[in-house]
């Protein structure tokens, strides 16, 4: 055999041998490699995990770990980790899966009707990587509230009811941040000035709304009960609103959980800076978080003559609107003896 020849037949060895190495290799990166019978799964990363943990975080959507690894070792991804929300799609291969670990799928995080600042933070702790506590440690951070006009009893003002595309991995104070900025973009020149037309200002507004919120579940009602209550406010009678008294009672309590359907007339002489019956003014702080049609309604309000409503009997969830004492008994005594006839007792 000479020379030629045998260089020949290592050449066609060798590019076989290749080819045979290439059609393993493509196998091992381009092959199916996820073992869930979902269409699509979420993966969390923890901030902090490194490559070994991601390990075991993934191990039971992947066939095959030896090939993963090895398509991640080759793409540089245990030196290169990063947390977040990631997408797997079912047949994914190897290339495909180390590839989603480096795409951080944001959340679409929604909050709305919270009552209290501990409730919204369990809410948001629930779809983010930020536990409730760290939350709530950071909504109440003396600097950030006192450098913003906040309070303890008033900082639920800042949240505007939404669904706000944010990443699962994001800090308690970079939620906190990007909820004051939304803050900011709400109250912007033409809504101040609006607040301001009404006498208040950005926080007393969302407070008053807090009230107008739980008083009706009706949105076209809110303009007119926002009116009547801005109209008891300039002429320094007391709001007398019953949500506020509700509030009273959960908060001495300490029990927010329970359902408070009826106000009765010792409810009304409680001890409470949030009882509006023996205190002029708003109260400290809101009473829930108002939604956008509950701020508009304070924002531009039915311009009307009312100072008094209660619930109707005729019109289930829509209120009874008087401009008189005499006027509003009536309508009282009729919603009191319909009520009683249903036995509520709280």
């Amino acid at each position: 055999m000479n020379l030629k020849k045998s260089i020949t037949i290592a050449s066609v060895v060798l590019i076989s041998g290749l080819m045979v190495y290439g059609f393993i290799l493509a196998r091992q990166i381009f092959s199916k490699n996820t073992k869930f019978s979902e269409n699509e799964i979420f993966v969390y990363v923890p901030t902090g995990t490194n490559y070994e943990e991601v390990k075991k975080i993934v191990a039971p959507y992947i066939e095959n770990m030896d090939r993963f690894e090895m398509v991640a070792d080759k793409r540089s991804y245990p030196e290169n980790v990063k947390s977040g929300r990631f997408l797997f799609t079912k047949g994914m291969n190897s290339y495909e899966l180390v590839k989603a670990l480096r795409m951080n799928i944001p959340v679409h995080l929604a909050f709305n009707n919270q009552e209290r600042l501990e409730n919204l933070a369990g809410r948001v702790g629930s779809q983010i990587e930020a536990d409730s506590l760290s939350l709530l440690t950071s909504f109440r951070d003396s600097i950030f509230m006192k450098e913003n006009g906040f309070t303890n009893e008033n900082v639920l003002v800042m949240f505007i009811p939404n669904t706000y595309e944010i990443y699962w991995n994001t800090s308690a104070e970079k939620f906190r941040d990007k909820m004051i900025k939304e803050y900011r973009n709400f109250w912007n020149k033409d809504r101040t000035d609006k607040a301001a037309k009404q006498g208040l200002t950005p926080i007393e507004a969302t407070i008053l709304a807090s009230i107008v919120h739980k008083e009706s579940v009706k949105k076209d009602e809110r303009p007119r009960i926002a009116g009547v209550y801005l109209n008891r406010l300039r002429q320094g009678m007391p709001l007398q609103a019953d949500p506020t008294v509700i509030f009273a009672i959960k908060k001495k309590a300490n029990d927010f959980n329970q359902i408070i359907k009826r106000v009765f007339y010792n409810d009304l002489t409680m001890t409470s800076p949030y009882n509006t019956y023996v205190n002029l003014g708003l109260p400290p702080g809101p009473i829930a978080m108002p939604d956008i049609t509950a701020l508009e309604a304070v924002l531009n309000p039915e311009k009307n003559n009312f100072v008094y409503f209660c619930a109707s009997v005729d019109r289930f969830g829509y209120h009874e609107f008087a401009a008189t004492l005499a006027e509003h008994n009536k309508n009282a005594k009729k919603y009191s003896d319909w009520i009683n006839s249903k036995g509520v007792t709280r």
